[in-house]
């Protein structure tokens, strides 16, 4: 091997020696690249900062409407192939999927018109970025062997390798020449496939963050009315009836205009659990604050369960959903199975938005799932209009015939005899009632025995119609 090869082969060597045995020896190298933990919450905040830019939603216009007219066009032209062959041609019905998909992609501007999630995403990148880079500087109390010792290997192998250039290897003495022997046969037999070959000093990088999918539930506390009580129920008064006004002569009789009674709605809070057990010994010795984590976790899960129960709770032991209460009127869709009239149209849907009362109408909203939302751009009105009309050109919400629309992943989506789309007024028809928010209870004895902390996570929460005629869903049935 030539000399100026195994120079090279034994600086790198050395080198990965160092970093690993000896850090205080590699500071000088790495001092440039520095990142103080005091730093941290700085640097992160200008990411933050510099991830909140105006200009991000004006980008999104433009897409977003070129899109819109393609789509708009598109299905006309698929509609005229249906009405003339009877079915559409693939290439358009390709087209029109991939337009959809790229409208779609901004439904998350639509639904909050803010540049939060791209601020928290910047501000993690940034966090990530540099967990990496401190956990590449050596850490003072790693465990490694004397300093001493490191640096006497690494002065008698520069010394040999600043001998061998100067007078040759054959020149070397006895001991220089075992040096550079040793370190080639390390070089020639360390390998990061064998642990004990040298593995061990090539370790895995441990990202401390949890990978989850997506958990969906529906936003229903956004729409509602949320009340907060120290009893065990409340009691609402309600109007149940009223009465007619009367006429009468200049000097004729009156009687009583009867028919002005009242009720009470009652909303008590029955209660909602989450009960895990976790070990002492994970609690003491995982990498992530597991405490936290099954909190987190429970109120993710509280809040499917509410939004569920929201759509199609029993009213029994919990909320009573808007699709099971009998007194929720509904408007059929005009087909046996989907939201479209016969004619392929939304006169449905203009039914079911003109049905309710003007007063209801002009806080309304629609609500329904990711399906149906599909569906639904695809409809116009007996004017040839497109009902789904985006709004992001004027920093709005997107609009279904005029009125914002939130997406429930617990409606249904479109089938005989089934309600996918919900709308009205919900701030007025539907209450919820919170008796207890959430509560964690740390039980470490019951299940001492077995090396076990319970923890027991409960709510106390209510909900139902409370006004059924401000709101009103649409069943796909002729």
């Amino acid at each position: 091997m030539k000399i100026s090869t195994m120079l090279m082969v034994a600086c790198a060597l050395a080198l990965a020696i160092t970093a690993v045995f000896a850090p205080d020896a590699m500071a000088s190298l790495v001092a440039t690249v520095h990142l103080p933990h005091s730093g941290h919450g700085m640097m992160i905040a200008s990411a933050a900062a510099a991830a909140i830019d105006p200009e991000e939603l004006k980008k999104a216009i433009s897409p977003v409407m070129t899109a819109f007219e393609e789509f708009k066009l598109t299905n006309d032209n698929r509609l005229k192939e249906i009405e003339k062959k009877g079915s559409a041609d693939v290439i358009t019905t390709e087209k029109l999927t991939k337009i959809e998909a790229t409208l779609q992609q901004y439904e998350g501007i639509n639904q909050k018109l803010t540049m939060a999630e791209q601020q928290a995403k910047a501000a993690k990148d940034a966090a990530d970025r540099i967990e990496v880079a401190m956990a590449r500087l050596p850490a003072n109390d790693r465990a490694r062997k004397d300093g001493t010792e490191a640096k006497a290997m690494f002065n008698n192998w520069a010394k040999a390798v600043v001998r061998a250039h100067a007078v040759g290897v054959v020149n070397l003495s006895v001991d220089e020449q075992k040096v550079l022997s040793d370190v080639m046969a390390e070089a020639k037999a360390l390998n990061v496939g064998t642990d004990t070959a040298g593995g061990y000093l090539a370790p895995t990088e441990y990202v401390a963050e949890i990978i989850k999918a997506v958990t969906l539930s529906s936003p229903a506390r956004g729409i509602v009315r949320v009340r907060n009580t120290a009893n065990k129920a409340i009691q609402i008064p309600k109007r149940t009836g009223q009465f007619a006004a009367r006429r009468t002569t200049e000097q004729g009789p009156k009687t009583e205009t009867t028919g002005l009674t009242y009720g009470l709605e009652e909303l008590s809070a029955p209660e909602m659990y989450a009960l895990i057990d976790i070990s002492n010994q994970m609690l003491e010795d995982a990498a992530f604050d597991m405490e936290a984590e099954i909190r987190e976790e429970s109120a993710e899960q509280f809040a499917v369960k509410e939004g569920a129960e929201f759509v199609s709770g029993t009213g029994i032991g919990e909320y009573e959903g808007i699709l099971t209460n009998g007194s929720v009127a509904e408007s059929v869709s005009g087909t046996a199975a989907t939201i479209a009239d016969s004619d392929g149209q939304a006169n449905g849907l203009l039914t079911l938005k003109h049905a309710i009362k003007t007063a209801y109408a002009a806080n309304a909203t629609w609500i329904l799932n990711r399906t149906t939302i599909g569906s639904v751009r695809k409809l116009k009105d007996a004017q040839k209009n497109y009902i789904w009309m985006p709004g992001i050109a004027q920093g709005k919400p997107n609009s279904i015939d005029g009125d914002p629309y939130a997406e429930f992943p617990d409606m249904p989506s479109e089938g005989a005899n089934l309600y996918p789309i919900a709308y009205g007024d919900f701030r007025r028809a539907f209450t919820i009632v919170d008796r207890i928010s959430m509560e964690m209870l740390r039980d470490p004895y019951t299940q001492a025995t077995s090396g076990n902390i319970r923890f027991i996570f409960r709510r106390r929460t209510g909900g139902k119609v409370v006004l059924a005629e401000a709101i009103r869903k649409l069943k796909c049935s002729t």
